[in-house]
């Protein structure tokens, strides 16, 4: 069942694009978002868990989208849970950039009720698209009073997520996701059974900025053998209010970076250090350029998150005017394991 005006419990799907709502052009043609809300969850196929209500947010794949967009989707999701009668919200967005909206919905989510977001690998118009499957499940576990005060969650072939940690794992395969620092959250089978694993202590959510409301710049900038500090430069000549430097190994880079990391500091840059390495946290450790003599000249260790999600924490810190004492105590607070 779905329609504008459901009375009685009922899931919002909130769609936004990507590979589930994605077709073929033309004859052979590359596949662009094309499906509405509604077009999707016919897609199922088969009996939604719950009453559902579709809402369109926009329709783009989520390589296209900005942290502005990503504003106005948590912005709809707060809207959506004003209602009581809503059980839990699906999101249905590309993989691509998923693990970025998700943590920022996570960050600012302060409702009981689940928000869970999936999506698809394969095009709606593929032989075997997943996405019916994906989003039959997400339904589920939207509407299931297990996973309540749960946050957010991110729900793919099967297995669900907590937000934070997460990260798109391999471009092609149906079990895109993984989230190797902070876990799994539980699981959902293709016949809508949930079940989740213990909870873990949540953190107070954060305010959610207005859409438009100041958009400072932050860039990410990754160290590589024979980086130098041209591209940190032009980071901060264009207003960089805010880096994120993706260092090797524990969070290391180079003389060179770390003198350019010292300046921006020292100018009001606000500077986080990530690692390009799957897991493990950033440990401050090493001197000569590495991640010791980066954390002396200014930078804060991101632990656990990974660059993109550091990017997202940084940039809504910066939206909300956070001092630079601030911002380093909440990323060691939110990028440790819960106790």
């Amino acid at each position: 069942m779905t329609g504008t005006d459901l009375l009685g419990p009922h899931v919002v799907l909130l769609a936004t694009g990507g590979t589930i709502s994605s077709r073929g052009s033309a004859a052979g043609g590359a596949s662009v978002a094309s499906d509405t809300g509604e077009q999707v969850f016919a897609g199922m196929g088969v009996p939604a868990p719950h009453p559902v209500r579709v809402v369109d947010v926009f329709r783009k794949g989520s390589y296209l989208l900005t942290v502005e967009d990503m504003i106005a989707v948590c912005a709809r999701i707060s809207e959506t849970l004003a209602d009581p009668q809503v059980l839990g919200v699906v999101v249905t967005h590309g993989t691509d950039t998923m693990e970025e909206t998700a943590y920022l919905a996570s960050l600012t989510h302060d409702d009981p009720r689940p928000v869970v977001f999936t999506g698809a690998q394969q095009a709606a118009d593929s032989e075997d698209p997943d996405g019916p499957g994906n989003l039959s499940r997400a339904i589920a576990v939207a509407g299931s009073p297990e996973a309540r005060e749960r946050g957010v969650l991110l729900a793919f072939a099967g297995t669900i997520f907590p937000a934070a940690g997460v990260r798109k794992s391999h471009t092609t395969r149906l079990d895109a996701f993984a989230n190797p620092d902070f876990g799994t959250a539980g699981s959902v089978s293709g016949a809508g059974e949930v079940r989740m694993q213990p909870a873990r202590p949540g953190i107070a959510s954060l305010p959610l900025p207005g859409v438009g409301a100041g958009s400072p710049r932050v860039d990410l900038i990754a160290a590589y053998p024979g980086a130098d500090a041209t591209l940190f430069r032009a980071a901060r000549q264009a207003g960089a209010a805010g880096v994120v430097l993706q260092g090797t190994g524990t969070g290391n880079a180079n003389p060179a970076l770390c003198r350019e990391v010292a300046d921006a500091t020292a100018a009001g840059v606000v500077v986080v250090t990530s690692t390009r390495v799957e897991a493990g946290a950033v440990v401050p450790r090493y001197g000569d350029g590495g991640g010791d003599d980066l954390r002396a000249a200014g930078a804060i260790p991101s632990g656990l998150l990974k660059p993109s999600q550091a990017l997202v924490l940084l940039s809504l810190l910066l939206r909300l005017d956070t001092p630079a004492a601030g911002i380093a105590e909440t990323f060691a607070r939110r990028g440790a394991l819960p106790d």
